[in-house]
């Protein structure tokens, strides 16, 4: 059986991780890396000497992969931080260089970002884009780097456009993900805050359920040539905020702490994120991890995390 070799930036993160557990377990050689993301210029020396490793380690005509699921940025990052990223991501496209077809570049996008002021949900890969804010934008131009990439070059190019991502692994520090958040909120008696209306509907995927997704993306590429393609990974089932709060209280058994609050983010954010993906069906065709199960697990990661005894 042929090896495939993949190398994940990024692998420190909560999709990150879950793609390198998952593709080593399907027995693709898997490197992960260290970047020195607070430094811009030392950031793209690693990005530069890493992939020169990478294509090192086995001989030209072999498959390999390269999945970036790497970035820091968020509603309310600034501008300038998301240009480095994307300064970043331009360094790896122009690293890889023009590779033979067995090889697939996946960009991990954000569809809340995307679609955040699109009408007509549920949105799919042909629903025009309309972002509200920096992070949209800036997801799109990523997008158009990889898309420009793969038009230029041999590489097989995926664009992946994420619903709202939960499970262990979360960043606790970054203004997102609101089950972890939840979690940690039960877990330390401390209020979260919501400032979104109950109704607003997003899109949970359970970030081990996306890596399955992910690794059947690559595996669909491997040995065959595609134009650069956009796909969204969700579980295709909306839920309300409201919704979400009602899973919790059936698994912590008590009803979560927040407080409705204001917040100049909320400009950013969409009402009606349903989402129902039209490319590469089969895919989609799986059993989701539901919400509940979902939060368990998250919860109990929360708990090892916090070094919170039950």
């Amino acid at each position: 059986m042929t090896t495939t070799y993949t190398w994940v930036v990024g692998s420190g993160g909560l999709l990150g991780s879950a793609v390198s557990r998952e593709l080593r377990r399907r027995g693709h050689a898997v490197q992960t890396s260290a970047v020195p993301w607070s430094n811009h210029e030392s950031a793209k020396d690693a990005l530069q000497q890493q992939c020169s490793s990478f294509f090192e380690d086995f001989d030209d005509g072999e498959p390999w992969n390269i999945v970036w699921a790497a970035g820091a940025g968020v509603n309310g990052t600034t501008l300038a931080e998301f240009d480095a990223e994307n300064d970043l991501i331009r360094v790896l496209t122009q690293s890889i260089g023009n590779r033979s077809r067995e090889g697939t570049l996946f960009l991990a996008s954000s569809a809340g970002g995307v679609y955040a002021g699109a009408s007509g949900a549920p949105h799919h890969e042909d629903s025009p884009p309309v972002p509200l804010g920096d992070y949209g934008r800036a997801k799109l131009e990523s997008e158009d780097i990889a898309r420009q990439f793969g038009d230029a070059t041999d590489v097989n190019v995926v664009m992946g456009r994420f619903a709202n991502l939960y499970g262990p692994g979360q960043n606790l520090a970054k203004p997102q993900g609101l089950i972890s958040h939840l979690c940690r909120g039960y877990l330390m008696a401390s209020p979260v805050s919501i400032y979104v209306p109950m109704d607003t509907l997003r899109d949970y995927l359970f970030v081990s359920d996306a890596a399955e997704m992910v690794a059947d993306a690559l595996a669909l590429t491997k040995s065959r040539r595609e134009p650069p393609t956009v796909k969204i990974f969700a579980s295709g089932h909306a839920v309300t905020i409201g919704s979400i709060l009602g899973a919790c209280r059936t698994v912590f058994r008590r009803r979560p702490n927040v407080v409705l609050a204001a917040s100049p983010l909320a400009a950013f954010q969409g009402r009606d994120l349903r989402l129902r993906s039209t490319v590469w069906p089969e895919i989609d065709r799986r059993t989701h991890r539901t919400l509940p199960a979902g939060i368990a697990s998250t919860l109990e990661a929360t708990r090892r995390a916090l070094g919170v005894s039950r």
